[in-house]
Order: structure tokens, then sequence, then C-alpha cells
């Protein structure tokens, strides 16, 4: 019993430390002079409606450094969901996504002063966590008084329903796009039918007007 207790516990420990990898990203963002949209670095997700985004940023440095990042949060739908100034260390953001749709979590870094630094730059580390991640799952441990292997079964069971759900919506969103083409490829078909028996009526009239006209001429 204890064997399999200590297998199940280190099969989810491995499972959750593969999905907390996964969707860590770290990088160097320069220090550049002015706004502008171009310099900014964005990282694009997707997201279903109702379900709870936690985005986490973690700069280095300190203010007062000639440098000053910005984040700001928006989706395809027009949708700001955040705009934080001038962050250092930890910084948290949270919103429910209203609606299916994708949405970008955008970096700038402007250069405020110079401060002798020959390449400034900050270096950023970028956490999104989606619907079962995203839930805090310490404090329902605690609330609901469930054992931690029940506590990671649980959130287990909710990112597998999450993953079966967004399998269901590619599914179907694949049987829409097989349909499109599918009446796409019909309506292709029946215009080249179309167009081949106007050029043979085209051509079979062109040589009933010719005949008509060298008869008239008396040439035939």
């Amino acid at each position: 019993m204890g064997a399999s207790g200590f297998n199940m516990g280190t099969i989810l420990g491995f499972f959750l430390l593969v999905v907390q990898l996964a969707s860590a990203l770290k990088f160097d963002l320069p220090a550049i002079s002015g706004h502008n949209v171009k310099n900014e670095r964005c990282i694009r997700n997707f997201v279903f409606k109702d379900q709870l985004v936690v985005v986490t940023a973690i700069v280095d440095g300190q203010k007062g450094d000639g440098q000053s990042v910005n984040m700001h949060i928006k989706d395809s739908l027009g949708n700001d969901h955040g705009r934080p100034k001038d962050i250092v260390g930890e910084t948290r953001q949270a919103f429910t996504s209203p609606s299916d749709t994708a949405f970008d979590v955008c970096f700038e870094n402007l250069l405020v002063s110079r401060n002798a630094v020959s390449n400034p730059h900050r270096s950023i580390e970028l956490d999104i966590d989606i619907g079962a991640d995203a839930r805090d799952w310490s404090s329902i441990q605690v609330q609901e008084k469930l054992k931690p292997v029940e506590a990671d079964l649980r959130r287990i069971e909710e990112m597998v329903g999450e993953i079966v759900n967004e399998m269901e919506y590619l599914r179907a969103r694949e049987q829409r796009l097989r349909d499109t083409n599918e009446s796409t490829n019909e309506r292709v078909k029946w215009f080249a039918f179309g167009t081949m028996g106007m050029l043979v009526g085209l051509g079979a009239w062109q040589v009933v007007y010719l005949r008509a006209y060298f008869r008239s001429k008396h040439l035939i």
C-alpha cells in the first residue's frame, strides 16, 4: 500500500512538474527609447469562455535603473485585462475570459536614462495559468480538508476535463472546416462545368454564325 501511494505521488508530481515547465517562459527584453508597438514582445495563448487566467511575470532589476518595463494584457476582441506600468519583481494579473478568444501578454522595456549601462535589458520570467492551473489549490485543499494526493487528483481531473473539451472544440471546428471545404469544392466543380458549357455553347454559336455569314456572301 505504501509503495502504491509512493508511486501515485511520484507520478502526480512528475505530471505537475511537466505542466509547470511547459507553461513557464523566460526571455531578455532590451531597453528601447520611445514607445513603439513594433518593439513589444508578445506571447499569445487561447482561452475558452469563462475560464480563469492568471498571468504571473517576474522582472529582474530595480526601479531607478533607467529602465521601465510595462505589461499589457489584451484579447482579440479588443478587451484590455491589465496595463501595469514600471513593473519590477513579481506581478500578477488575473481575469476571466468573456468568450472563446486568443489573448496576448505584451511587454515593452523603455529606456528612461542610460545610467552608464552599455547594454540595458531586463530578464522576464512569464507564467500563464489557465483554468484548473489558475485555481488556488492550496486554499481548496484547506477548505475542503483534502489530502495532498486528493487535491492533485482533483486538479488533474479538471485538467483532463478541459483537455477533453478542447479536443471536442477542435473536432467540431475541423468538422465545420471540412463541410466548408466540401461545399466550396462542390461550387467550384459546378462553376467549372458551367464555364465549360458556356465555352462549348459559344463555340457552337460562332460556328453557326460563321456558316450563316459565309452562306450570305455565297462563299459556301
